[in-house]
Formats: structure tokens, sequence, C-alpha cells
């Protein structure tokens, strides 16, 4: 140990190669972080801090000195919100089950209990390094454990604790959960809680995850609740499988306090309006991610059609509707204390069904776009025109090379665009938890304006390959370049294109045989009016109804949009295939000549 020691001190020990500096004052990369804590923070040292903590609890004047300090600037500074108080004035034992969002935590927890009752609670083992720190900790209540493996030590601290009648802070979360709604809890809150026969808290803090920018301590608000006390029968051994069932019971109360605080609620329920074959997907992979979903029909007797064949055969044959999902009609969905609302709806059609539901949809809701275009008649994207006229508290959309049936398979990988952090968090584990590659991206923009661009690119692809594969390399190109300096100028981010989103949809699109746009693209390259091609393929295409918007929406906005312009022109009959084609060949000369 002693030798591990003095390399370590060593300033030129090899092992300084960046990432964390431990207090000993090397540097380490992340995989070494732990090693070097256990380096650092002796065995006899870890032990001491169990011992005093079992022994004494606190140092009693400095947790008074300490308190009578740290109260009145957590209530002036923090504004702080203390609720259910009158829960902590209970005798013997006491367990106070918390969501972790910061360091501040259990100091804001514990100014909740009576001054007669101290609290103490686990600190993750990093904080003991420095050793006046760890001293300074462990007299104001803390006591060290190792995160990410079974601790017993810390697990006997917390039970000695309870068990001679005081109070012990648990995060049942396990670490910090800077963002979104509340983690799955570990199931040693149960066992401690049977172990001991102590009253369990459950306890709701809010607000502290915006107090910390890096050492700077804002004043932002803070609101912490306790919730009616919980009794368990005692038992020294308890199960694994008890112990989950007790965690079970516990955790739905702490929930209920972080919700009454304003804190966001987990995704429960959702409902998908639009019974296509990308709707029906979606539907399914989020009955499977845990959601409780409503999947909306245009009329009863599609309805009736999906409940009597238990899958969707017009669309997406093959693939059975869990029984979790409840397929209405779109106008009997209950929009009201849903979490999700899914709008899988052609861009044509999109403005009637928001107007159906605008009203309806609760400020608490979210709302995750499916649709792939521009909005009539201004050419708006879809999370443009839904924030404009829903009241939801935030919008997202998917893209991506997903298709309905590979979705459904499990084979696919979806980007998830939102402006909102929490909810791409929210919304992706749901996607992750029903087995997809969901990526996250920020660039809602992008992400839309990806999705018109592509459906434009393969029906023009489709459209010239009759006329070789050269010239349906000249369209895709031409169109593609100008959608991205298009997205660009309004703010997206061209490594969007690059990416799942861009190129990922686009080549998927291209290549799948029975793909709408690819079949209205190979009809109108052979003649085929645009007003006919939705019947001879027996769905819309988004394709048909963007190019025009998009070819309008793109050349006011002052970037060169011969191509688009030359495509809508074809899709309106104003232009045969051959002209269209000598235009696209006459925009690519005059590029390369510029």
């Amino acid at each position: 140990m002693r030798l591990y020691d003095d390399r370590l001190r060593s300033r030129r020990a090899p092992l300084q190669v960046g990432g964390i500096r431990c207090a000993c004052g090397a540097r380490f990369v992340t995989g070494l972080a732990r090693l070097c804590s256990a380096l650092c923070v002796t065995p006899e040292r870890l032990a001491s801090y169990h011992s005093y903590t079992r022994k004494h609890s606190v140092n009693w004047p400095l947790y008074h000195l300490a308190r009578a300090f740290l109260l009145p600037f957590f209530l002036v500074y923090f504004r702080l919100d203390r609720r259910g108080r009158e829960y902590g004035r209970v005798k013997g034992g006491v367990i106070v089950a918390a969501n972790h969002r910061s360091f501040l935590d259990p100091f804001v927890a514990g100014a909740c209990l009576p001054w007669r009752r101290p609290m103490n609670y686990m600190a993750k083992v990093e904080l003991f390094e420095r050793r006046w720190q760890g001293w300074l900790l462990s007299r104001l209540g803390a006591f060290p454990v190792r995160r990410g493996e079974s601790d017993e030590d810390s697990m006997l601290t917390a039970r000695m604790v309870a068990e001679r009648g005081g109070a012990v802070c648990v995060f049942p979360e396990g670490t910090r959960i800077r963002r979104g709604t509340l983690a799955n809890p570990k199931r040693g809150v149960g066992r401690l809680a049977l172990q001991t026969g102590a009253v369990v808290i459950p306890t709701a803090v809010l607000g502290t995850e915006h107090v910390r920018r890096g050492w700077r301590i804002r004043p932002r608000k803070v609101k912490v609740r306790l919730g009616p006390p919980m009794t368990f029968p005692r038992a020294e051994e308890p199960s694994p499988a008890l112990a989950e069932t007790v965690t079970a019971r516990i955790w739905p109360n702490v929930l209920l306090q972080w919700e009454d605080l304003g804190g966001l609620p987990p995704m429960r329920r959702a409902a998908v309006i639009g019974a296509g074959s990308w709707g029906t997907a979606v539907a399914v992979l989020l009955a499977r991610g845990g959601l409780e979903v409503q999947l909306g029909a245009r009329t009863s007797e599609r309805v009736e059609e999906l409940i009597d064949d238990g899958e969707n055969r017009r669309y997406l044959p093959g693939v059975p509707l869990p029984e979790s999902i409840d397929v209405r009609p779109a106008s009997a969905i209950e929009l009201a204390g849903l979490d999700l609302i899914c709008l899988a709806i052609p861009s044509a059609q999109l403005p009637q069904a928001v107007g159906a539901i605008a009203d309806r949809v609760s400020s608490r809701s979210a709302v995750l776009m499916l649709t792939k275009g521009l909005i009539a008649p201004q050419g708006q994207l879809p999370s443009d025109y839904v924030s404009e006229r829903v009241r939801a508290r935030g919008i997202a959309c998917l893209g991506g090379p997903a298709h309905a049936r590979e979705a459904v398979s499990g084979s696919a990988a979806l980007v998830l665009g939102s402006a909102d952090e929490e909810l791409r968090v929210q919304v992706g584990e749901v996607f992750d938890r029903a087995g997809l590659v969901c990526e996250r991206s920020r660039d809602i923009t992008g992400v839309e304006m990806a999705g018109a661009a592509k459906n434009a690119a393969a029906l023009a692809a489709a459209a010239a390959e009759p006329h070789g594969l050269n010239a349906a390399g000249i369209a895709v190109a031409a169109i593609w370049r100008e959608c991205i300096e298009h997205a660009v100028a309004r703010g997206a981010e061209q490594e969007t294109f690059a990416g799942l989103a861009g190129v990922g949809d686009l080549t998927a699109t291209m290549m799948a045989p029975s793909g709408r746009n690819r079949r209205a693209g190979e009809l109108l390259g052979t003649g085929t009016p645009a007003a006919e091609i939705p019947g001879k393929i027996g769905q819309a295409s988004e394709g048909l109804d963007t190019v025009p918007l998009l070819a309008d929406t793109v050349a006011a906005s002052g970037v060169e949009a011969e191509a688009l312009i030359a495509l809508a022109a074809l899709i309106r009959g104003d232009l045969d295939v051959e002209e269209w084609m000598a235009s696209l060949r006459r925009v690519e000369r005059d590029r390369q000549a510029a």
C-alpha cells in the first residue's frame, strides 16, 4: 500500500495522464478513479468514519452551529419551501427515502426535521479523500458508501442508526438524477425498512439541481415535501423479492410528493392519433416501453376492423397489437391526463387534426410529431405549426431510417429531436426499453428538415431512374444540396444531415422497394399525373405534398431552389419528364460553371 501511495504522490508518476484529479494530487482517466479512491481512503479511515456514525451520529456542537448558519441561509437565499414538516415529528427510528438531484439534498431534507433529530446520510467515498473534508462530513452526519457495489458496511451503519432511534437519509435511485423525472429505485431501502422496522418518510426535493453551476451557488427556488410515514413488519433477513416489494410500495409515495411539488411526472399514458403503418408501429413500441396506449383510427369501422383482427392487416400485417393498446376512434381519445400525444398524420391532413384536438390538450402533455413534410399554406415545419396552436409542455419529433416493420422487430434506429432536454430523456428512455437504438438530438429543426428533404430527394431519384442511375444521382444531389442550404440558414446543424436523420434516412427510403415516396416517384417518372398516384399506391405520399411547399419556402428564404422548383413543376404537370430532366442537367451545368 505504501509503495503505491508513494507512486501516486510523485509528480512524475506515469499514471498522471489526465481525467480526474484525486485528493493525493494524481490525475487519472475515469476508469481508474475508483482505484485511486481506494488507495487514498484507507480501510482504517473508512472504518473510523463508520464507527463514529454508529456511536455518536453527529458532533452536536458542530451540528448545531452548522444548522444555525445553514437554515437561515436556505430560507432566504434558496427561498426554501418546506412542506409536510409535521410528518417528521415521529418517535423512534426514521428512514427518509428521498429522490436525489444535488449534493444539497441531504441538507435541505434534514432542515425539515426537528432540531433535536440530526440526520445521517450516505455520501460517496470520493468525498472523504481529503482528510479535513472527510472529518467534517463525518461530524455533520455523513458516512461513506462505495457506489456501484454491494457495500455492507454502509448498510450496517444505516441499520444501526435507525435501530437506535436515529434518522438516516437514503437515496433509493443510487445516484444523482439531474434531469427529467425520477429514476427507478434500488431495493436497498426496502431491505433497510424491513430489517429495522423504522418509520419510512417518503420525501421529494425539487430545485436543488439548478443551484450549482461550477463553483457558483445560485439563488434558485428549492422545495421539499415530506409525505405521510409508512411502516412495515420487521424481518431480520428479508429476501430480495420481499425487499423489492416494499421498495415498490415506498417509491410511488415519493413520486406523489414529487409531482405535488411540480416535478416532472414519469411517462405513463400515451395516445397515437393515426392508425397507419407508422402510427401503429409507434403505438406497439410505446406499449413495449411500458406505457398505456390509446390508438386512434379515423372511423368506427376501422376501429372494429383493428380490434377484430388483433392487428393492422391493411398497413402492418403480421404484427399483433398488445392487449395494453386501447383502439378507439380518434375523436374519442381521452386527451386529459395524457403524458404523450403522438401525431401520425400526413402533412396535408395535419391542420385538420390539430384543430380537432388543440383545445383538449393539457399543458402537462408533450407532443411527439411523426409527420414528415411541411404544412400548408406557409410551409411550416410540423413542430412549429403545432407549437403555435397547442399548449403542450414540449414538442419532439422522430426521424431516422426506421421503417414500421423494422421498428417493431427491434432492428431499427431512430433519431429523437427536441429542444427540451428533459423530454428527450423521457421519451428516449421509453424507446430504449422498447428495444430500439434511439439517438437524441437537440436539433429539432434539422431532424424535421432532413425528413422533408429525404422525401423530396427520394421522389426525385425514383422519377429520374428510368433515364439512368447518373440522372437519379444528379436529381438527388441537387435536391439535397438546396434543402441543406435552406435548413442551415434556418439554424439547423449541418451534421444532422450527415447522420441517421439525414443520409441514413435518405438511403433507407431510396432502397425500400415498397416505400411510398419511391413508388410515387416511379409513377411520376412514367408520366402518371400526381393527382392519381395516391389512389394507385393506396396511401398518401409525403413527397408529393411537400415538394411544392418546400420549393416555395426555400425560394422565399433567398436560397437557390431551381431543382426544387423544377420538381414542383413536374408534380403540377407544368413540365413533362423529359423537360424536367433537361432542367436538372442545366442546373448542374450552371452550378459547375459558377
